[in-house]
């Protein structure tokens, strides 16, 4: 259940930064609904992974049906939004957000970590469960993630209302949102 009185806390940065992770403890530590807005978009394309939404349906499809998933939970009050990495880009959401921020209904936190970081926690995710983002393959995972860092970083900046280090622990990070938002 959600509370009406609380804004919405929305997780944002790229992948691997523990945005999934670090939304379900803080929901539990919080006692508030969790929403992993990938599970969502997926849902709506009726798709079991990422990988195979782009596959079957193309990345525009992708980040339309995210943008519908992100309007829906932001319609909800005082939950725990894990965003893809993406979900800034896509269409219309980056003004959503913006709106949520003004209105008082949303609170972001950028879980940021440098680049080589993210590329050494996601180097063996699966290419099954996620798209490789640029097409590079699997030995290029640094210099993709270094390239979705220059282009999305700046935006993620701009959005956050706390950036917090995520080149910590799963529980030193979810203690330093904690002491953030409250």
């Amino acid at each position: 259940m959600t509370n009406r009185a609380q804004p919405n806390i929305l997780i944002i940065g790229l992948r691997g930064a523990g945005k999934s992770t670090t939304g379900r403890a803080l929901a539990d530590r919080l006692s508030r609904a969790f929403v992993d807005l990938d599970q969502r978009t997926l849902a709506i394309m009726n798709a079991p992974t990422v990988a195979q939404a782009w596959r079957e349906h193309g990345e525009p499809a992708f980040r339309d049906a995210e943008s519908r998933a992100l309007a829906e939970v932001l319609a909800l009050s005082g939950a725990v939004v894990s965003l893809g990495g993406g979900t800034p880009t896509a269409p219309g959401c980056e003004r959503m957000i913006r709106d949520e921020i003004g209105a008082g209904r949303a609170i972001v936190v950028y879980l940021h970590a440098e680049p080589q970081l993210l590329a050494d926690r996601v180097r063996h995710d699966p290419p099954e469960h996620r798209p490789r983002l640029l097409g590079l393959d699997q030995a290029e995972a640094e210099r993709e993630m270094e390239l979705v860092y220059a282009r999305r970083d700046p935006l993620y900046r701009s959005l956050a209302t706390h950036i917090i280090d995520a080149s910590a622990g799963a529980r030193s990070v979810l203690d330093m949102v904690a002491r953030a938002i409250e």
